[in-house]
């Protein structure tokens, strides 16, 4: 930027002297004081160094001189209207430092440079400094923290970073702890760990603040052994320090260690804040462990923190969604003063996935009354709930109406579902010509779900295409094995079923075993594993089956053999199906919760037909709620029937 004035405001008064005297004995003087006040009160209106010369012109035309017309500017206003502009107005800025009365013209320029650092333009921040070490400036601690910190957010800007250390040591400042801290930050931000480490090794007196930035960037990475280690290490531990390690667990799929990790921060008296809330409650969303996460939303609205932070609310929706519980999911939505696309696109996919896809497209109309713009997350909830309730041409106009209202470009997700839905519809041909017309690649979900359709319509043709794809795409899924097998066998192709097995041998794969958990008021999983007996009350529960089983009998439960695919008797499968992991935990939970409380179980595979229509009977015989979380969907059991409506 240019200034635009031609003759300097420190000539102003000379070459217009007469002027100014005309004026004077015309209108009283101006008090300093008066005009201060006028300065401040229109300080806002300069924007740029041309402004700022003819503000100045003014205060010097008034009589006053040169080093009180100086101090009468807002001078961290002159820094940042300067700062960045051509040389000769950061010049004109230094020149007015001098003049005024200020403490300290780095005192002034750290302040901007602080404003800088955080902006979204940091290197603006480095292009500062780089000219404040031209002029000569001094450099303090402030100083040279603001810069690492701008240093820190900027891509490119490690070797300057180093550049910095070096002044660091050649200024004496490497006592100062702060700035040390500042300069690790500065190493692992850029992603060069080793010297982060290195330093962080020398540090002499490390506060914990030192300790926290060394292990959130080890949690950031994935390297959760060393943050870990350093955090045992930790002599004194801050709220920081156990949501860092317990957020690390999370974010690489270690729930349960993070909410052990919960815990023991709650043995030493540590109270939660927000982010300490968020990571515990997405712990527990994925390993369903409600009874936990109720109590954290309590302490939640005890702090407040449901009544002001929308990312709690999201955060809850999700713990109760994958807890099984979509009404108090729906209740925190409700509740909620303000919502984001986060907020209603978890509503929109917890209805789907709990098998009530009505509701879902309801509040998708909702939604767009509300003036929110959909997502793509958005959509994926939509097409799931038509998927679960075989709603092909909504699922199609939705797919369509991505792109055509609302100019979300389809990604695999999408394809996905679509795929997902036709199959389910048994429009098997129609979904293997859609996935050659996809504009992407087909990856191993999409091709999963052509599998899927093909094992439910008994389509022996469409799963052997499926499983060549797949094979390629993601060989070591045992998963894709089992139900090719299971579509052989379905169809009594017992040598074509060998052939499979004999494959999975050969390429060192195991059938993944089925198992179930359960977790009771004492916040202890329980976990059954089918047709083992590892639990330490396994015969109580044998014993709690074979009771509960001549109830279901008496109300015409026939064991659903087909489901067992192995070629043996008839006695034998059901002695198979008898152990099936989902039944083994429904019974221990009936033995030891209160009558009328729901039962919650989370499986690792797909729910069977038989234990799917046993669950339903026992749900009417015992006059509970069971909610099943499986490896597609929730299936919740009441009164003898599934919210899937046996169509999943």
């Amino acid at each position: 930027m240019t200034c635009a004035l031609a003759v300097s405001p420190f000539q102003v008064v000379s070459s217009r002297k007469n002027a100014t005297a005309t004026q004077s004995s015309k209108e009283p003087p101006i008090s300093p004081a008066s005009l201060h006040a006028t300065t401040i009160a229109t300080a806002a209106d300069f924007f740029t160094p041309s402004q700022l010369q003819q503000l100045h012109a003014r205060l010097i035309k008034s009589g006053l001189p040169p080093s009180s017309s100086a101090s009468a500017l807002p001078l961290p206003r002159v820094a940042a209207v300067c700062a960045l502009s051509s040389p000769s107005a950061f010049s004109y800025a230094r020149r007015l430092f001098g003049l005024s009365d200020a403490a300290s013209e780095t005192v002034l320029w750290n302040s901007h440079l602080n404003t800088l650092s955080s902006s979204p333009s940091p290197a603006d921040a480095l292009a500062l400094f780089s000219r404040l070490r031209f002029a000569g400036v001094a450099s303090d601690v402030f100083t040279l923290s603001f810069v690492l910190k701008a240093c820190s957010r900027t891509p490119s800007a490690l070797p300057l970073g180093r550049a910095v250390h070096a002044l660091v040591e050649k200024l004496g400042f490497r006592s100062d702890v702060f700035l040390l801290n500042t300069l690790v930050h500065m190493y692992a931000s850029r992603g060069d760990i080793s010297a982060a480490r290195l330093l962080f090794d020398v540090i002499p007196a490390k506060d914990v603040v030192t300790w926290n930035i060394m292990i959130t960037h080890y949690t950031k990475t994935g390297e959760m052994e060393i943050a870990r280690h350093l955090f045992d290490l930790m002599p004194e531990r801050s709220v920081r320090s156990w949501t860092a390690m317990i957020a690390g667990y999370g974010q690489w799929k270690k729930p349960r260690e993070a909410v052990r990790l919960f815990r023991e921060m709650e043995s030493a008296g540590v109270q939660p804040n927000e982010v300490t809330v968020v990571a515990v409650l997405a712990a527990c969303a994925d390993l369903g462990e409600l009874d936990l996460g109720k109590r954290v939303h309590e302490f939640a609205k005890r702090c407040s923190f449901q009544k002001n932070n929308v990312r709690v609310c999201n955060t809850l929706i999700d713990m109760y969604i994958n807890c099984g519980c979509v009404e108090k999911a729906r209740q925190v939505f409700d509740e909620m003063a303000e919502r984001t696309v986060v907020s209603w696109s978890a509503m929109i996919g917890g209805h789907a996935m709990h098998g009530q896809g009505e509701e879902a497209l309801k509040l998708f109309s909702r939604m767009r009354e509300a003036g929110m713009e959909p997502n793509g997350v958005t959509f994926v909830g939509l097409l799931h709930a038509c998927s679960h309730m075989g709603l092909l041409e909504e699922g199609k106009r939705f797919f369509s109406s991505m792109t055509e209202d609302y100019g979300i470009v389809p990604e695999i997700e999408h394809y996905g579902c679509m795929v997902d839905l036709l199959s389910r519809a048994g429009f098997l041909e129609e979904a293997r010509e859609f996935i050659r017309e996809m504009p992407v690649k087909a990856n191993s979900v999409v091709w999963g779900a052509l599998l899927g359709g093909a094992k439910v319509h008994k389509n022996i043709n469409m799963g052997e295409e499926a499983i060549r794809h797949l094979v390629e795409l993601d060989p070591l899924n045992d998963g894709y094995y089992v139900v090719l097998s299971n579509i052989y066998a379905d169809a009594g192709r017992w040598e074509d079923v060998a052939k499979v097995r004999r494959m999975m041998k050969d390429r060192g794969l195991k059938k993944t075993p089925g198992w179930s958990t359960i977790s009771l008021d004492d916040e202890v999983v329980h976990e059954f594993v089918a047709g083992e007996s590892d639990h330490p009350r396994i015969e109580e529960v044998y014993r709690g089956w074979d009771e509960l089983l001549e109830k279901l009998r008496c109300r015409g439960y026939v064991p659903d053999t087909s489901a067992v695919l192995l070629d043996m008797d008839e006695k034998e499968k059901e002695k198979v199906l008898y152990r099936h992991s989902e039944k083994l935990a429904v019974v221990f939970g009936l033995m030891n919760t209160r009558a009328g409380r729901p039962i919650r179980i989370m499986k690792n595979l797909r729910v069977c037909s038989d234990c799917h229509a046993a669950l339903k009977l026992i749900s009417e015989v015992t006059d509970r709620e069971i909610v099943v979380r499986d490896r597609n969907r929730f299936h919740c059991f009441k009164h003898g029937s599934c919210s899937c409506r046996d169509y999943w």
